[in-house]
């Protein structure tokens, strides 16, 4: 009998599972999604969608289920994700679709959900993901030119492109195999770059339009930022402020769709949060929706998540978009999600009036205006308004259908009946909340540390060598950030005020004479290219030069990313009497750092003889890898890793990477960009974590704290 009851309850599971994504299929309705000059239609139904942005390898797949769930509630409709050429494609033809990379376990999970999916393909992201989430290896395909009539180039867009569509299809993920997939992204604000290419970049743009086309998915193609999309594809807008900025559709057959409504903005190391508030993301939502006939509206984010090990794009810190509704660890930002919650409500119920009545506009005052939708019927016919309130400074009083109407300063009031406010965009109902960081461990026992220094190459140590300084991410391939320039000198005469002088298109670089740190500089986010000078004791004879350089995410952004440089440029050594210039010189080149080669942050490796004793004076090391242990916090609420006391590197988590930090790159007010590191629960043990800490130099892992994160509600 047990046996039995065993046999009946895997069955019973079994059949509420099937029953559970039968039903979200049933409300993604089997059919093909088209679209005319008012709306997408799915399943003969026009609707007004509103989406948000949650990428799947930013979070983990225990997160996943609690972040669509969230959006659901917030009045999302559909979860829009791109996808991520390089993690999935590391080397050609070599697929990893595991783990945060699962992209068809995510999308079944918003189907499973009862939510739409628009699917960004690109291949080309931006995205402040490196590379712009092109692998690597395309760099290296001989005559390739990205994004532009290039036929190597096109030839793997086209494969990649190929290979997600056919998953998909075989998944039966797609609106017109009764799956959640209504939208799909080719190419990414290519006219940003388009004038670059001339006619082939315009050449481009009808290829890809085409390409994408003939891949038969039965549902729209997107293209954002491109007014030249051509037929049948859309041309979407991108940015915050689209019912003033967008141009419209470029076709009276295409409905107004908003790619990109940026809810925050990202943040690099140096930079300070842009903080967005939710009466002006509601603002410029409703003003889309009134002005545009917009009927699609995409939150970019709705959850950013983090980039974790080396994937932000140049100088972007590890946390994404952490303003956004939902926080870095999946917690409600308030008051901006619930604020947004009421107005996507507020426009729900009276979505049929608006995408079946007529539009007009009116003026109600010199920065007031009004635009009214009206069904035909003469009886019972809908009627919905907006009224808005332009000026960013007074509040006012307009008349509309012989009624009195307050306005507040730049806001929007929705009467979904012509008559009854019952959302202005700018009163703020939800109470905001606060972040609260709750530290549960300390790591300041130094006997609970373990270091394994670093090894500075010298020139004799190298096997790659140039009469020249050579590019930086030609030698690494983005498998590290860290390539090793080393010297050896030959000082014979003196040289007294010695200045060791470079210029790098990097974005550190550490120098060391003869195993000696002599100092470091680093660039920023606005600059592509800084200046190193410190001075250096050269007694005459032979010294050996090593000069580690860094960079920080590849860039991902602009045209003709292949032929993009980083690393030094030029080194010298400037005398009172003379200088010498080494810029070509016999150079020997180190990819990556021993550690790295050691895999000394795999947790199998937590007790090589590598690692000794912590050292006496942490805070004057350089190149320092430290380990300590530590057990799991109780409970299920978010973990972070306080990293304030550190400088400038990267940390694991029983082997997996949960980012870069850089705590001692401040902003103008010399507060570090980012402090806490979000560990997800997923990575972690009950007991036993191995925490690993690469330190390029200065930090005290002797202050680092373990903390629980959650929110609550401030008084009000």
């Amino acid at each position: 009998m047990g046996s039995y009851w065993v046999h009946v309850c895997l069955f019973m599971t079994l059949l509420m599972v099937i029953i559970g994504v039968t039903i979200a299929r049933g409300n993604n309705e089997d059919a093909e999604v088209t679209y005319d000059g008012r709306s997408l239609i799915i399943g003969g139904h026009r609707k007004i969608l509103f989406s948000g942005s949650i990428h799947y390898p930013r979070s983990t797949p225990q997160m996943w289920p609690d972040l669509i769930a969230k959006a659901k509630e917030g009045g999302l409709d559909v979860i829009q994700t791109y996808v991520f050429w390089n993690i999935h494609e590391p080397q050609p033809g070599q697929y990893d679709f595991s783990g945060r990379y699962d992209l068809v376990r995510f999308i079944k999970e918003i189907e499973a959900q009862g939510l739409y999916v628009c699917l960004r393909i690109g291949p080309y992201i931006e995205s402040e993901w490196t590379y712009g989430g092109f692998p690597f290896w395309l760099h290296d395909v001989p005559d390739i030119v990205y994004r532009t009539d290039n036929e190597p180039f096109k030839a793997y867009m086209q494969n990649f492109t190929t290979k997600i569509v056919s998953m998909m299809q075989s998944e039966g993920l797609y609106a017109s195999q009764g799956g959640p997939i209504i939208l799909s992204q080719i190419e990414n604000e290519y006219q940003n770059i388009e004038h670059s290419f001339g006619e082939e970049g315009s050449r481009y743009v009808s290829w890809a339009a085409d390409m994408a086309a003939s891949l038969q998915t039965g549902v729209p193609w997107v293209m954002c930022k491109q007014t030249d999309a051509p037929d049948p594809l859309i041309n979407a807008c991108n940015g915050m402020r689209c019912g003033e900025t967008f141009t419209g559709p470029n076709s009276p057959n295409k409905p107004a769709l908003w790619t990109e409504n940026w809810t925050s903005f990202y943040q690099v190391y140096g930079g300070k949060p842009y903080i967005r508030s939710a009466e002006d993301i509601a603002f410029h939502v409703t003003l889309f929706i009134a002005r545009k006939n917009g009927s699609y509206v995409n939150y970019y984010m709705y959850h950013g998540g983090t980039n974790f090990g080396r994937s932000s794009s140049a100088y972007v810190i590890t946390s994404y978009y952490d303003q956004a509704p939902l926080d870095e660890y999946g917690l409600l930002r308030q008051p901006k999600w619930g604020h947004l919650k009421e107005m996507h409500a507020a426009i729900k119920s009276c979505s049929t009036t608006l995408l079946q009545g007529m539009q007009r506009n009116f003026t109600l005052g010199e920065l007031q205006e009004g635009y009214v939708f009206e069904e035909e019927e003469e009886e019972e016919g809908g009627c919905v308004a907006f009224l808005v309130n332009n000026d960013s400074v007074n509040k006012v009083t307009v008349q509309f259908q012989n009624r009195s109407y307050e306005l507040p300063k730049k806001s929007i009031s929705i009467l979904p009946d012509c008559q009854n406010v019952t959302f202005n965009t700018a009163t703020v109902n939800t109470n905001s909340n606060t972040r609260v960081i709750n530290p549960v461990q300390t790591f300041s026992s130094a006997d609970k540390w373990d270091q394994f220094q670093d090894v500075i190459p010298n020139f004799d140590d190298t096997c790659l060598i140039s009469d020249s300084l050579l590019e930086h991410m030609n030698l690494t391939k983005d498998n590290t950030d860290y390539l090793w320039y080393t010297l050896r000198f030959e000082q014979n005469s003196p040289c007294s005020e010695a200045i060791l002088h470079l210029k790098s298109a990097a974005h550190v670089a550490h120098a060391f004479v003869d195993d000696t740190y002599i100092g470091g500089d680093h660039g920023n986010h606005n600059d592509k290219s800084f200046i190193l000078e410190v001075p250096v004791e050269l007694n005459e004879g032979t010294h050996n030069i090593s000069i580690l350089s860094v960079m920080v995410g590849l860039p991902d952004s602009g045209a003709f990313l292949e032929r993009r440089f980083a690393g030094l440029t030029t080194v010298e050594i400037r005398c009172s009497e003379e200088s010498h210039d080494l810029t070509n010189a016999t150079w020997g080149y180190q990819v990556g750092l021993l550690g790295e080669k050691l895999e000394i942050y795999e947790e199998q490796n937590s007790n090589s003889n590598e690692w000794c004793e912590l050292g006496d004076n942490p805070s004057n090391q350089t190149l320092v890898w430290y380990k300590n242990v530590f057990d799991s916090p109780e409970g299920d609420e978010a973990v972070a890793l306080n990293l304030e006391s550190m400088g400038k590197g990267e940390a694991w988590v029983n082997g997996q990477s949960i980012g870069r930090y850089w705590v001692s790159f401040h902003d103008s007010n010399d507060q570090p960009s980012q402090t806490l590191y979000h560990v997800p629960r997923s990575f972690l043990k009950d007991s036993g974590n191995v925490l690993v800490l690469f330190e390029e130099g200065g930090g005290n892992p002797l202050r680092i704290s373990l903390n629980t994160v959650s929110v609550s509600l401030s008084s009000s």
